[in-house]
């Protein structure tokens, strides 16, 4: 196989769900090749290094193999490589936002009727 399109490697790989998923992500810029900006016709080969960012997420992948077709999930973790670097980045973001989560005061009861009407009113009456 000589290459693979850049957005079905994508889907085939579980980055994204659907094709059109990807497309999209790859036009907005959130996906670079060997860091450059990438067309979703691009063709990937193996060891290209590929950054993918999908909301906070921030993945680094090294590819290893191409397919064109999606697979079950212990094929598509075939396709590729994580680095070091991302996977140590992306876990302490992850503990950054738990200790975020468990800092946040979490309301003790969902508000009552009453109290619905009080908050509606108050953003109503502050313009919020």
């Amino acid at each position: 196989m000589e290459g693979v399109r850049i957005d079905s490697w994508l889907w085939a790989a579980r980055f994204f769900k659907t094709r059109t998923l990807a497309k999209t992500a790859i036009e907005g810029g959130k996906v670079q090749i060997d860091g450059n900006r990438a067309k979703p016709s691009k063709t990937v080969q193996p060891g290209q290094r590929i950054t993918i960012t999908k909301g906070t997420e921030h993945f680094e992948v090294v590819v290893q193999s191409l397919s064109s077709k999606r697979g079950p999930a212990s094929e598509a973790q075939q396709l590729y490589e994580e680095t070091a670097q991302s996977q140590a980045r992306r876990e302490m973001n992850s503990e950054q936002r738990k200790l975020a989560r468990a800092a946040a005061a979490a309301p003790d009861h969902r508000p009552s009727k009453k109290e619905r009407r009080d908050i509606q009113r108050f953003k109503r009456d502050n313009d919020l």
